[in-house]
């Protein structure tokens, strides 16, 4: 094979199961040969969208898609300002469309190019939510039923379903009272721990929506109840909180999913105030970062639990795997199951078979696109109606 160079970049907008999803093709210079990336920032796909047609594209064009790291540190800077969501999930589907097309160069998959298998399968683990205390424990023994021996509890979504009396002319949005979610924390897990035991993993989603020292006291609530991970129990602008709250309680916190810039996570894990690094893979710019990240956590003793709801497409879905397998700090991996519409448009979607996540083991990421059937799910405008949370007296507050 001759010199490969990059002859195009589309990108494939996608909802399938009306998510927004953001799709990268990296087409080269040899007929057929191509790769995928994920993209998605499902809360603004078109401004992504719109730095990869008009930039990222024009910069890529011609050259060695070989050349990873280089392409990822150039483009990176391209723009001079740098490290924020929409450059950084346009980067990210170059990125791992890059990592898709040295696979399927090199015949093996990612995890290889990477270093190998450390392990089979990814452990992983799901949603429960219930209206109350008897509908999630009954959606938990349901998961338990299917295999699974991690799974994250919460009760009416995030920050709880509670009765809100607002002013009058409240302005719309999605309200939820701090304080009455808080208190009601500890008894979901005192009655999940008394109906079920403590040989079932739970965990938690505080979704940064307590005040600073409600989530310490919290986190010291739920210390007896042994939860795998409370996760995001702070918000990114309040890290200098982290060192109170593991002063003060052992619960393992897991952090990151809003990160996008590295002196986010540098001092959270050097100082070892956090025990999972939860990024968002695409958030930060694709794989070639996360590698490093991964490697960094090690050192220190930080396990990975990659941010992977709805919102991240199959690529990268099967992205976060490929770091999964090859990472010997890896600890645990969100998973989202894919609907039948899904699995049409993207052929080759990783399987969860006893609790585990499987790769095909194919080269490449190992997972494909139908871009006619993703044409006929196309994106929306539409903000979700989480995004906008406020107060009882109808003040903002972080989704």
């Amino acid at each position: 094979m001759g010199n490969v160079a990059i002859r195009d970049v589309k990108v494939i907008l996608t909802a399938p199961e009306g998510i927004n999803l953001v799709v990268v093709k990296v087409e080269t210079s040899e007929p057929g040969l191509y790769g995928l990336g994920c993209a998605t920032f499902t809360q603004r796909c078109f401004a992504v969208a719109t730095a990869i047609e008009q930039y990222l594209k024009p910069f890529l064009i011609g050259k060695d898609p070989s050349r990873i790291e280089d392409i990822w540190q150039t483009g990176m800077v391209s723009a001079y300002w740098r490290n924020g969501p929409v450059l950084n999930n346009a980067i990210s589907g170059i990125d791992m469309a890059l990592w898709d097309i040295k696979g399927k160069l090199a015949n093996m998959p990612v995890y290889d190019l990477l270093g190998g298998k450390c392990r089979e399968a990814a452990a992983v683990y799901r949603h429960a939510d219930g209206k109350d205390v008897h509908e999630l424990e009954d959606n938990v023994v349901r998961y338990m039923e299917q295999g699974y021996r991690y799974i994250r509890c919460q009760m009416g979504g995030y920050g709880g379903k509670h009765s809100i009396v607002k002013p009058e002319n409240a302005p719309p949005g999605a309200y939820y009272d701090p304080d009455a979610y808080a208190r009601s924390i500890p008894a979901i897990f005192e009655h999940l721990r008394a109906k079920l035991g403590f040989d079932i993993e739970l965990l938690h989603d505080i979704h940064e929506r307590l005040a600073p020292i409600e989530a310490i006291r919290v986190a010291k609530q739920l210390e007896q109840y042994r939860l795998f991970f409370l996760e995001d129990p702070l918000a990114p602008e309040q890290l200098d909180w982290f060192k109170q709250l593991r002063s003060q309680s052992a619960t393992p916190i897991a952090m990151g999913e809003l990160f996008v810039h590295p002196v986010e996570w540098l001092p959270l894990i050097k100082d070892s105030l956090i025990d999972f690094i939860r990024v968002h893979i695409s958030a930060i710019g694709g794989i070639t970062p996360a590698k490093k990240l991964a490697a960094l956590s090690e050192a220190f003793g930080v396990r990975t639990a990659w941010h992977g709801p709805g919102d991240v497409s199959p690529v990268g879905h099967a992205a976060n795997l490929h770091l999964d397998m090859s990472c010997i700090n890896f600890g645990i991996q969100e998973w989202y199951h894919f609907s039948e519409p899904i699995m049409e448009v993207f052929p080759g979607c990783p399987e969860i078979r006893g609790g585990y996540a499987y790769l095909n083991g194919r080269p490449g990421l190992g997972i494909d696109i139908d871009e006619k059937k993703a044409a006929s799910y196309p994106c929306h405008r539409e903000l979700p109606a989480w995004t906008l949370t406020r107060a009882p007296d109808g003040s903002s507050l972080r989704p």
